[in-house]
């Protein structure tokens, strides 16, 4: 690294309290990454936005209750979730969860499902009890 300092950049992310455990580890890595920049949180407005942007690059469109349960949620754990919060990453593996779900319940119906059904994701789609 130190051979070629001026041909590349180095970016190590992640959450706070780990990084500067990370740093501690060996006393010269400080001196190594001298700059340091801390992101706050997305907010729950910026994290809906992320989620409304995921959903419609895959063509799918929430249900309006659906969208109100991931807000309540995502509030309820940024508010709670202490260092648990994952911020974007909750809102990906929820969708994607969703996504599943959604998936096998279409399946389990008897008739076909509609292009809008096959679009929709349904509040009993959103799955915040932690199980997959």
């Amino acid at each position: 690294m130190e051979d070629h300092k001026n041909q590349f950049i180095l970016i190590l992310a992640g959450y706070l309290d780990e990084m500067e455990e990370f740093l501690r580890i060996n006393p010269g890595m400080p001196s190594r990454f001298p700059i340091q920049v801390e992101f706050p949180d997305y907010t729950v407005d910026q994290l809906m936005q992320i989620a409304n942007l995921m959903i419609k690059e895959r063509e799918y469109v929430f249900h309006p209750q659906t969208e109100l349960k991931l807000r309540q949620y995502i509030n309820h754990e940024q508010m709670n979730g202490e260092e648990l919060f994952s911020n974007a990453r909750l809102v990906r593996n929820l969708i994607e969860r969703a996504m599943r779900h959604q998936a096998v319940r279409l399946l389990e119906q008897e008739q076909p499902p509609s292009r809008q059904e096959l679009m929709t994701l349904k509040p009993c789609d959103l799955r915040t009890d932690k199980k997959r």
